[in-house]
């Protein structure tokens, strides 16, 4: 009886994370570039149940009843990285990455294109956030005042809002001069890349990313007065929390069911006895 409370307490658990990364899901569905995370179940390993005191059973072996569940439990979240739909803004900060012909992965994962930014510590971050805008300084960052860095692995400094970006992403500043080319690189395997908050991704492999720029099997274009939308499919994601959330009720219900048994057996059979 107790494995039967484990097993829909850890049900009741992986539903419970499930609904939470979905309504983050929904939360973000305005969110420029932000890719929608998707979750994985997967149970518990099976417990073989034998019988004890089998001494009189032929040949002294044990009896083997069968298999018992243990739960489940939610294993993983991976981004979506699929490329989002195009949205027009009329904003010379905005840019957004278009993917085109990618180098097939070994996995069968597909491959994604991000812009090389600059966090609070220097470190190097990745991210489809093109919602940019420009410091005190002139220098182009995120909203959120992360650099976005050039080939060179320099800020860009294009002055004001009447610079340009062509689809190679070279950038002018409004005198026509050249300020520098914006960074894409190329993650053969994204789902190496952490969200870290704010648009931000962290390379957990070895290195750093390589440049896309000059590789002549990656496909891109960067649109400017564009934005990548989010690529959250917010009817499939209200369908997912309902599922999510009925999953959640009838593990309750079973919890409960099992209370009920063992207050039975608490307070009316051991009262019997």
């Amino acid at each position: 009886m107790l494995r039967g409370m484990y097993g829909a307490a850890a049900g009741m658990i992986a539903q419970q994370q499930r609904q939470e990364m979905l309504t983050n899901n929904l939360a973000n569905a305005n969110t420029p570039g932000y890719k929608a995370d998707q979750a994985s179940l997967r149970a518990f390993p099976n417990m073989l149940l034998h019988a004890m005191d089998t001494k009189g059973a032929p040949g002294g072996q044990a009896s083997l009843i069968g298999e018992i569940s243990t739960g489940v439990y939610l294993q993983e979240r991976m981004p979506n990285f699929r490329q989002g739909d195009l949205m027009e803004t009329g904003n010379a900060t905005d840019i957004a990455l278009l993917q085109g012909v990618m180098p097939p992965n070994e996995n069968g994962t597909p491959s994604a294109l991000f812009y090389t930014m600059q966090d609070e510590a220097g470190e190097l971050r990745y991210s489809r956030n093109g919602n940019f805008a420009i410091d005190g300084e002139g220098f182009l960052t995120s909203a959120q005042g992360h650099y976005v860095l050039s080939t060179a692995g320099e800020r860009i400094q294009v002055g004001n809002d009447g610079f340009r970006v062509n689809e190679n992403g070279v950038v002018f500043n409004d005198q026509d001069q050249q300020a520098g080319q914006i960074n894409v690189v190329f993650a053969q395997d994204p789902l190496q890349l952490v969200k870290e908050g704010n648009g931000l991704l962290r390379f957990t492999g070895e290195g750093d990313l390589p440049t896309a720029v000059g590789n002549g099997e990656v496909g891109f274009k960067l649109q400017q007065r564009f934005l990548e939308r989010s690529n959250v499919d917010a009817s499939q994601t209200m369908t997912e929390m309902m599922s999510a959330y009925r999953s959640f009720e009838a593990n309750q219900k079973i919890l409960q069911a099992y209370d009920q048994s063992m207050e039975k057996a608490v307070n009316e059979i051991g009262r019997i006895g």
